[in-house]
Formats: structure tokens, C-alpha cells, sequence
């Protein structure tokens, strides 16, 4: 009789990759210059009393209490049943909705302003989104996407070659990496107007971003972009950076604003 082999459980797999992503966001939310960013994602959409606008992707929900704080009557939507739970949790006045970006559970022509934050990089079918999109904003509404290239991250290394493999192999991992450099058109296909793009870009030099440039050589070693000694060394070289504080990271998020 051999003995049963204990695989991990599916569910648990999700629910532990839900809660790094959570963390993740929440560091991120800590970061210099992230709340400026949103902060004119905000004043993009004109969001204020008397207006109404959802957040397509929304997480554990901090854009969505921002926003009503503004006065704006908005609603969150994301795909995860972990994260609405989180964001209900965090944030129990405001209103919170299970669905995704191709799927908004909101009426036609319901809404004036229409906010996605680091989603479109993880759809398959931007145009199907940016419809739906269409959809739900009103005559003279408001869309907004923030998103970074995952192509267009900087860091300062000795192998400049190694470096660019790194980056690559990491994008190359995401759905879309490239998405934001689309997004213009993409909006002017889907019938957007006045359609402008911005770019902020923030630059870490402190221990705070070694975890991702770690999970950076890490997946890159996964896919087999880099060998083991490889990851292991730019990772060894990007500690000692930071600890002798040498360390710089570039990261360009790009904000692309358009009128229905």
C-alpha cells in the first residue's frame, strides 16, 4: 500500500496568494509619491460631490473610502472573493461589489467617472474591458487607467545584461506587460475622447524595494531566463547596494485619462 502523497489544496494556494498580494498593495499604498499619484487619478476624473464613479479592481478598497471622502458616490468591484471581504472589512460603509472588468454590475450609463489602478496589465481583453467601460459611463464620463510597463523598470547593477534578462523574464510572466504603452490607442478605438497621458515616475534608493527586486530574480530563475548562480548573485549585489545605500530602482507608472 503506498502511502497518499499531501498535495497542497488549490484553495489554500489562492487564499496565500491573495494575502501576499494584499500586503504587497499595502506596501505599495506606503510608498513615497503613491498618494499623489492617486490623488490626481482623482482630480483626472473630476470626482467629487454630486459625482459617481467606480473602481475596477478596487483590492482591499483604500481608493474607494478615498473617494467617497471626497464626496463622490463610489462603488468598488473586484474578482476576488478574499479582497472584497478585506475591503468590506476595512472600510463597512462603503460599497463593495464581487465582479470583474468585463462584467460590471452597474446599469447603463450609470456612472461618471470609471478609475482602473494596475488592471489592465492582467486583461487578456482590454478592448472587451474598455467596452464594458463604455457601457456604464455616461455621455461626457470620465475614464482612467494607471499601469506600469513592466518592460521600463530601471535598476542600477553591475551586469547591465544581466539586468535587462532579469527585467524581461519578469515581464514576460505578466498577461500584458506592455499594456500602458497601448492604452491610448486603445482608448481612441473604443470611441474615447481627448484622450492625454501622463507619466510618474518614482525612484526607490532604500532597503523598502529589495523584496521585489528579490521576487524579480526569483521568477526570472523560474522561467529559466538566468541560472540559479546568476539570480543568486544580482540578488547578493542588490542587498549589499542597499545596505551601503547604492541602490536605485526607476519605476514610470503611467496614467492615461480620456472623455466618453
Amino acid at each position: 500500500m503506498t502511502k497518499e502523497t499531501n498535495r497542497p489544496d488549490p484553495a489554500d494556494r489562492t487564499r496565500q496568494a491573495t494575502e501576499t498580494l494584499i500586503a504587497l498593495l499595502d506596501a505599495a499604498d506606503r510608498m513615497p509619491g503613491v498618494a499623489d499619484l492617486r490623488a490626481r487619478s482623482y482630480e483626472l476624473l473630476g470626482a467629487g460631490p454630486g459625482t459617481s464613479v467606480v473602481d475596477v479592481g478596487c483590492g482591499a478598497g483604500r481608493a474607494v473610502a478615498e473617494l467617497a471622502e471626497r464626496g463622490a458616490d463610489a462603488v468598488g468591484v473586484d474578482p476576488s472573493e478574499q479582497m472584497i471581504g478585506v475591503a468590506r472589512a476595512r472600510w463597512p460603509e462603503a460599497d463593495f461589489r464581487l465582479a470583474g472588468a468585463y462584467e460590471l454590475p452597474l446599469p447603463d450609463a450609470s456612472v461618471d467617472g470609471y478609475r482602473a489602478d494596475k488592471v489592465f496589465h492582467i486583461l487578456a481583453e482590454p478592448e472587451r474591458a474598455l467596452a464594458e467601460a463604455r457601457r456604464v459611463l455616461a455621455p461626457g464620463g470620465r475614464i482612467l487607467l494607471v499601469g506600469q510597463d513592466w518592460d521600463t523598470i530601471v535598476v542600477d547593477s553591475g551586469d547591465p545584461a544581466l539586468t535587462r534578462a532579469i527585467v524581461h523574464a519578469r515581464a514576460d510572466l505578466v498577461v500584458e506587460p506592455r499594456s500602458v504603452r497601448r492604452q491610448r490607442g486603445l482608448l481612441l478605438d473604443a470611441g474615447f475622447r481627448d484622450v492625454t497621458v501622463e507619466v510618474r515616475t518614482g525612484v526607490f534608493t532604500g532597503p523598502t524595494m529589495v523584496p521585489v527586486l528579490d521576487e524579480m530574480a526569483e521568477k526570472a530563475c523560474s522561467t529559466g531566463a538566468v541560472t540559479r548562480e546568476q539570480a543568486d548573485g544580482w540578488i547578493a549585489e542588490q542587498h549589499a547596494r542597499a545596505e551601503a545605500d547604492r541602490l536605485f530602482l526607476a519605476l514610470p507608472m503611467f496614467v492615461a485619462a480620456a472623455t466618453r
